[in-house]
């Protein structure tokens, strides 16, 4: 990074949280199955990472030369800079998989084969699954140079290359022919069980069943040499103008298109030889900057499936999720929210009551109205399922479902459709515009016949799957100020009211920036006039420049600054003149770090909010998104409770310094904290302690607001 820009690149940035990643795979205290999915999450992530910024970074560089100058980088350059950062991340992935993994693996009687003889037990197993099951799927074609038409190669398959001689002639290298085979990992799974020999669990990769039989499918050649490769493609749709025409229609039309992606990242063993490359580059029609070196096994973001004989040895000890004593002790959790305010941190407390908000708001003679924001909708939502019961009991359901969600536009589209077949009216995407927020409003009438409005408010989708393995927040109120302006909300996206104002939640595209740049302007007007001024912000990433030249000028005000950030962050914290008050603090544990939460000291007077929004161009200026305020006393309690062990972890937090390397937080003397299982515990405390805060001090809102 030049230390003359007051900028880190994002995508450099990016690939540093991923590296944090394989840190926690290299880390031999995290039990060894979950070090092995750290693989699988790395290797996941960096083919996304491909398919999306790669694949836009390729477009830029195809600008011509005024379009290149309106750019402060240069496209090409960073792709070779990411190239080389990638490059030398996967010798340590190689690393820690074979040298680490594999060796704890076979100390536990767990073997995978690595290209090693097999015994005659486990070769004759081999011979038979190949053909009973494996013949089925494969299809070998012969790639000619001569005519250069290549085959297809699906995203994201495994493929074998082959270099084949004829047998009744003489060895020479115009005679080889090469030909490509697929790999049916998808349909029959990537790792093999084989029979277990004295105690040991054995498996075997799918490919290297393949390689075994490969002169069962070329009867007639000699196998001179094989090698595995994969191509990515680009995951991008390709809608130019979301403006013009049926949106929906577009997205259903262009999905069978995004297979058919432009090539991103073409993966392939780097033993190959380099005529060998050459033909496929060739053929296939490649650029020199696709060609990415890989090990003998490509794909292993599909170690997440390796099967542990052993289970649940050798995996994370159980979290199971913490309930709340009032809302469980209730008939109805309407009636408990109508009482005080509620938060639900996960994985840590149950989802369950988000589905119970739901399940009850479907059956509920008193409910009238239900309406929800839907981003990325589980494949098995239950949440669904319960809206399109309260539809068919009777209620007027409402639901915004976002089809522009990457990667979730098929799923999400097969249950509008099945809401909307339900009788729920169903909201489509705006154009130009992503609803990212995770709101849900629930009307229903009163003991004494009044309509009252129930808001759930959160940072993470309405999603019961990943909330299982997502560290986010969501909250219950009944606060009428909220629910009047989350009415607002649910009215603009069904395009009935365009102008909105608003005093208690932050919305992108009406105020949520420049909320933040007020309260971030109060604590260096604090800072200014000698007064205690603090502010901790805690995101996913950190990219547009407006809220970091603001975060610098706090800095440099005197106000301390504690950023705690997962993933990109493209501000420089500690720099001399420009960010000496700000630490930034990056945690990669157990469950993924996804809330978005705000904390201004504002004089002793501590204000807090959550949000769906990240501080990028994206949430801020592209997308509908939801800040609010937490008004109750021990709600905040229990948010600072969490911030502050973030901010004290000694155990899987990192300190990113001015040069943007990452630090361990641990040292010499340092408190041993680990904020994940530490809030839990701290969790589980408070719930059991019988001592509750006075009524007085609930729903207790910040002066001035009312």
């Amino acid at each position: 990074m030049n230390q003359t820009d007051s900028y880190a690149n994002r995508e450099l940035s990016w690939l540093s949280f991923n590296h944090r990643v394989l840190e926690e795979a290299a880390d031999e205290s995290v039990p060894l199955y979950e070090r092995i999915r750290f693989l699988a999450i790395y290797a996941s992530n960096l083919e996304e990472f491909f398919r999306v910024r790669v694949a836009s970074l390729r477009k830029l560089a195809t600008l011509n030369k005024a379009g290149l100058k309106r750019l402060d980088f240069d496209p090409a350059r960073l792709i070779a800079g990411i190239h080389e950062v990638v490059t030398r991340q996967h010798h340590e992935f190689e690393a820690i998989f074979r040298k680490s993994i594999l060796p704890q693996l076979r100390q536990k009687d767990i073997v995978l084969y690595q290209g090693e003889p097999f015994p005659e037990k486990h070769q004759k197993e081999m011979v038979h699954f190949f053909k009973s099951k494996i013949l089925s799927y494969l299809q070998p074609l012969f790639l000619d140079d001569k005519k250069g038409k290549a085959p297809f190669l699906d995203n994201d398959a495994l493929y074998l290359v082959i270099c084949l001689r004829q047998k009744e002639k003489p060895s020479s290298a115009d005679d080889t022919v090469m030909a490509y085979l697929n790999i049916p990992a998808r349909q029959l799974g990537r790792f093999i069980r084989l029979s277990p020999v004295k105690g040991k669990h054995y498996f075997v990769c799918i490919e290297d069943i393949v390689r075994q039989n490969l002169h069962t499918i070329f009867p007639g050649y000699v196998v001179a040499d094989h090698y595995c490769i994969k191509l990515d493609r680009s995951g991008e749709l390709g809608i130019e103008d979301e403006y013009e025409g049926d949106l929906v229609q577009k997205i259903k039309e262009h999905l069978p298109k995004r297979a058919h992606g432009e090539p991103t990242r073409f993966q392939y063993e780097e033993c190959m030889p380099a005529g060998m490359l050459k033909s496929l580059r060739q053929n296939f029609g490649l650029q020199p900057e696709d060609m990415v070196p890989g090990g003998r096994y490509l794909n292993l973001d599909d170690l997440m499936k390796l099967p542990n004989p052993l289970s649940p040895r050798l995996e994370y000890e159980p979290m199971p999720p913490i309930g709340k004593r009032e809302l469980d002790a209730t008939e109805s959790i309407f009636e408990s929210i109508r009482r005080k305010d509620y938060i639900l941190h996960f994985p840590y407390h149950s989802y369950d009551y988000v589905l119970r908000f739901f399940n009850e708001a479907a059956i509920d003679p008193c409910v009238r109205e239900v309406k929800v924001t839907l981003y990325r909708i589980a494949a098995n939502s239950l949440i669904a399922n319960a809206l399109i019961s309260a539809a068919r009991n009777g209620k007027k359901v409402t639901v915004f479902v976002e089809v522009k969600a990457r990667f979730d536009e098929a799923n999400n589209l097969r249950w509008a459709g099945q809401m909307e077949a339900a009788g729920i009216n169903i909201i489509y995407s705006i154009p130009g515009l992503k609803v990212h927020a995770k709101i849900a409003l629930v009307r229903r009438i009163t003991p004494d016949g009044k309509t009252q409005g129930f808001a759930y408010m959160g940072t993470g989708n309405f999603n019961e799957r990943t909330a299982s393995i997502y560290a986010d927040d969501g909250l219950f109120t009944t606060h009428s100020g909220i629910v009047l302006e989350l009415q607002r909300v649910f009215n603009h996206l069904a395009g009935t009211q365009p102008a909105m104002k608003f005093r208690h939640l932050l919305v992108a595209q009406f105020n949520l920036q420049d909320r933040f740049l007020e309260l971030l302007d109060r604590e260096i007007d604090l800072a200014r006039a000698g007064k205690p001024a603090r502010i901790v912000i805690k995101l996913n990433n950190l990219e547009e420049k407006v809220m970091i030249d603001k975060l610098y000028q706090a800095s440099e005000a005197g106000v301390q600054v504690d950023l705690l950030i997962r993933g990109i962050c493209c501000l420089i914290p500690g720099r001399k003149g420009l960010s000496e008050n700000i630490t930034v603090t990056r945690i990669v544990d157990r469950f993924l770090e996804h809330s978005r939460i705000f904390w201004f000291h504002n004089n002793g007077r501590e204000e807090f909010y959550l949000s769906s929004a990240d501080w990028m161009k994206r949430n801020l200026y592209k997308r509908i998104e939801v800040g609010f305020p937490v008004y109750d006393v021990t709600v905040r309690e229990e948010l600072k409770q969490m911030l502050l062990l973030q901010l004290e972890d000694s155990q899987k937090a990192r300190h990113l310094d001015a040069s943007h390397h990452s630090k361990p937080a641990s040292g010499p003397g340092k408190k041993r904290v680990r904020a994940q299982t530490d809030f839990y515990e701290w969790l589980k405390e408070k719930e059991s302690r019988e001592d509750q805060k006075p009524e007085k001090d609930r729903l207790a809102a910040p002066a001035g607001i009312k």
